[in-house]
C-alpha cells in the first residue's frame, strides 16, 4: 500500500496517489505508513508542540500533582520521537508510546494531552495492520493506570496522593474503544480508497489497451485493403504500360484514388491519437459505402455481386463500421489469397441481428484465409475482435464444395427501422438503386 500513500512533493512537482492531508502534512497521512526512506517529522514535531503546550496549561489548574520540570518534559517529547520510526516499526512505536506514557503517568505529572502519541501510533499500527501490537498497547496502558491509580499511588509520587475513583475507569474504557473504532474505520477507509485508485488505473489501462487495439484494426484495415488495391493495379500498369497505355492510365489513376483515400482515413485514424477528446472531422465508413468497395474490387479484376434480405435498418455507427470493415478486409483476402475472380456478398436483416456472408468459390492460391490453412492472419483476428466487440461473432472457413465463406453477426441495438427494398446486384456490374416496387408488393432472394 505504500504506492498509495505518497505526498506531492512541491519542488519536482510529481502529484502522488494520495486522496487525504494537505502537501505539508508529510509523507502519506498522520496515522498511515508512508514510503519507508522518508521521516514523519512534521507530523511528529506538531504532536510534541501539541502535548508540550497542552500539558504546560492543564498543569495549572492540577497543583496537586508533581511538578513537570525536565525529566517530565523530555518525557512529554519521548512519545512523538518514537513516532518518527512508526512508518518502518509500527509495533514498536506503538508500544514503546505505550510505556513512555505509562511511566509519564507513574511518575505523578499532571494530566493532560499526553495520549496525543499513543492516539497517532496506535492509528499508525492498525493501518499497517499490526492490531494485536495496537490493541496489546491500549490494553497494557489501562492495566498500567489501573495498577498506578488504585494500588501503587501509596509509593509513587506524588506525596499524599490517593486512590482514584472508579467512575473515570469507564471513561478511560470508552475513550480506548473509541480509538480502536476509529483507528479500524480508517483502514478500512485506506484501503477502500487504495483498491479504488488500483480499479481506476486498471480501467484506465483496459481502455488504453482496447483503444490501441481498435487503432491497430483501423490502421490494418485501411492499409491491408489500400496496398492490395495499389499493388494490383501497380502490376496491372507495368503489364500493360508499352502495350495499352490508356489502360496503364487507367491503373495509375486507381492506384492515385486508393492512396489518396488511405491517406485520408489513416489521417483521421491518427487525429483521435493527437486530439482523443475530439470528434472525428469526418464520417466513419458504413455500408452506405459499400458500392465505392465493390467497384474497388472490381478494379482489381474482382466480380462482387451484393445482395440484401430482410428489412433494411439504420445501424448505430460501431456496428455500421464494423460490418462494412468486415466486408472489406473479407474481399481484401479474397484478391490476395483466391483464385476465384467473383465473389458474393449477402447482408441479412433481421429484427435483432445484421448477418453478413462474403464467398468466393476458390481456389487459394497461397497459404491463407483462402486456404484454409494456418487458421487465419491479423484479418480475420481483427474481423473477429471487431465482432466481438459489439457482442457479435465471426466464423471463416473452406466450404465443403472448395472456396471460402466468411460469416458474420452483429447484433442491432438501437437501432432505428426503416423498410428498404431488398435488391441484387449482379456480378460485373455496378450497384445502383433497386427498382421501385407497387405498395404491399413483397421482394424475394435467396441466399447464395
Amino acid at each position: 500500500m505504500r504506492e498509495f500513500s505518497r505526498g506531492w512533493h512541491p519542488r519536482s512537482g510529481r502529484a502522488a496517489a494520495r486522496p487525504w492531508g494537505p502537501p505539508w502534512w508529510g509523507a502519506g497521512p498522520w496515522w498511515g505508513a508512508g514510503p519507508a526512506a522518508r521521516l514523519p517529522w512534521r507530523s511528529s514535531l506538531v504532536v510534541a508542540f501539541l502535548q508540550l503546550v497542552g500539558t504546560q496549561f492543564a498543569a495549572e489548574n492540577q497543583p496537586e500533582r508533581a511538578d513537570l520540570g525536565l525529566a517530565g518534559r523530555a518525557l512529554l517529547v519521548a512519545g512523538p520521537a518514537l513516532l518518527l520510526v512508526r512508518h518502518r516499526h509500527p509495533q514498536l512505536a506503538v508500544l514503546a508510546t505505550s510505556a513512555v506514557t505509562a511511566l509519564y503517568l507513574g511518575a505523578g505529572y499532571p494530566y493532560g494531552p499526553v495520549f496525543l502519541s499513543l492516539v497517532v501510533a496506535c492509528f499508525a499500527a492498525v493501518a499497517a495492520g499490526r492490531r494485536v501490537a495496537a490493541w496489546s498497547a491500549l490494553g497494557g496502558l489501562w492495566a498500567a493506570h489501573l495498577l498506578i491509580a488504585h494500588w501503587l499511588y501509596r509509593w509513587l509520587p506524588p506525596a499524599g496522593d490517593g486512590p482514584a475513583a472508579w467512575g473515570p475507569e469507564a471513561v478511560i474504557v470508552a475513550w480506548m474503544v473509541a480509538v480502536v473504532a476509529a483507528s479500524e474505520l480508517a483502514r478500512v477507509r485506506r484501503e477502500q480508497w487504495a483498491r479504488e485508485r488500483a480499479e481506476r488505473e486498471a480501467a484506465e489501462r483496459r481502455r488504453a489497451d482496447e483503444e490501441r487495439l481498435r487503432i491497430a484494426r483501423e490502421l490494418h484495415d485501411v492499409l491491408a485493403h489500400s496496398i492490395s488495391v495499389i499493388n494490383v493495379q501497380a502490376g496491372v500498369g507495368l503489364a500493360l504500360l508499352d502495350q495499352d497505355p490508356e489502360q496503364a492510365r487507367t491503373a495509375l489513376t486507381t492506384i492515385k484514388a486508393a492512396s489518396k483515400e488511405a491517406l485520408g482515413e489513416v489521417r483521421q485514424v491518427l487525429d483521435t491519437l493527437r486530439a482523443p477528446g475530439a470528434a472525428p472531422r469526418s464520417p466513419a465508413p458504413g455500408l452506405d459505402r459499400l458500392d465505392e468497395l465493390t467497384e474497388q474490387a472490381r478494379g482489381m479484376g474482382l466480380a462482387v455481386s451484393v445482395e440484401a434480405d430482410g428489412v433494411r435498418t439504420a445501424l448505430p455507427p460501431g456496428t455500421d463500421l464494423a460490418a462494412f470493415r468486415i466486408v472489406q478486409e473479407a474481399l481484401t483476402n479474397i484478391v490476395r489469397h483466391s483464385g476465384s475472380r467473383t465473389a458474393r456478398v449477402l447482408l441479412r436483416y433481421a429484427p435483432a441481428e445484421l448477418e453478413l456472408r462474403i464467398d468466393d468459390d476458390g481456389p487459394a492460391t497461397a497459404v491463407g484465409p483462402a486456404s484454409g490453412v494456418g487458421g487465419g492472419g491479423n484479418g480475420l483476428v481483427g474481423m473477429r475482435e471487431r465482432a466481438a466487440a459489439l457482442g457479435g461473432t465471426v466464423v471463416a472457413g473452406p466450404r465443403p464444395d472448395g472456396g471460402f465463406r466468411v460469416r458474420a453477426r452483429l447484433p442491432l441495438t438501437a437501432a432505428t427501422v426503416s423498410p428498404t427494398p431488398r435488391h441484387k446486384t449482379p456480378p460485373g456490374k455496378p450497384p445502383g438503386k433497386p427498382p421501385e416496387k407497387p405498395s404491399g408488393e413483397a421482394t424475394t432472394m435467396e441466399a447464395p
